[in-house]
């Protein structure tokens, strides 16, 4: 059984903005019918953005590739009948319409797990990027352009305190990572 369980990457269509549902009823289909040496894997393409709300930054995920989710199957007898079934799912991403789903090549796998990586791993090399004692300088808020040392870094909620002179007097600031750049 398992030399022919030969897993490749496909791309199931989904409706817009339902990606991360699709990838869930999926996996939730294939558990309830004992399918998972079928699938191994279903992944929805994301990228870490941030934005600016109400003067605070908020990271968000957002799909990188809007109405695509990845999976990793074998799509031996009704597997692919069982997808497609799935809400949400407009069906294979194929050569041709109503076709047989075509496989990812190698390559197309690599260059987009390689960005899913790549962003995972952007936000964990990005730990602590300060040290106590290093003089930075302000970027954003109402102390833009003024320099201070960091007295203080809180890397759970990603905050530096930082001892900034404002007319001759020292005054300490809190400020979040993005706030602020090395000098």
């Amino acid at each position: 059984m398992a030399e022919n369980n030969v897993k490749k990457w496909y791309v199931v269509r989904a409706v817009s903005g339902q990606e991360n549902k699709v990838k869930a009823y999926i996996e939730t289909e294939i558990n309830r019918l004992g399918l998972g040496d079928f699938i191994s894997q279903v992944l929805v393409p994301t990228e870490k953005v941030v934005q600016v709300r109400d003067g605070k930054k908020i990271t968000k995920d957002k799909v990188y590739f809007p109405g695509y989710v990845m999976i990793e199957a074998n799509l031996a007898g009704e597997i692919p009948h069982i997808i497609k079934s799935i809400t949400s799912v407009i069906g294979f991403l194929g050569e041709v319409k109503g076709g047989d789903p075509v496989p990812l090549r190698l390559s197309e796998v690599n260059r987009m797990l390689g960005k899913v990586d790549e962003l995972a791993v952007n936000t964990d090399t990005q730990n602590i990027p300060f040290n106590i004692g290093e003089t930075i300088k302000v970027i954003d808020g109402p102390f833009n352009g003024f320099n201070g040392t960091i007295e203080k870094i809180n890397d759970e909620k990603r905050k530096l305190e930082v001892m900034v002179k404002i007319f001759g007097r020292r005054t300490p600031l809190e400020l979040s990572f993005m706030q602020v750049e090395k000098v």
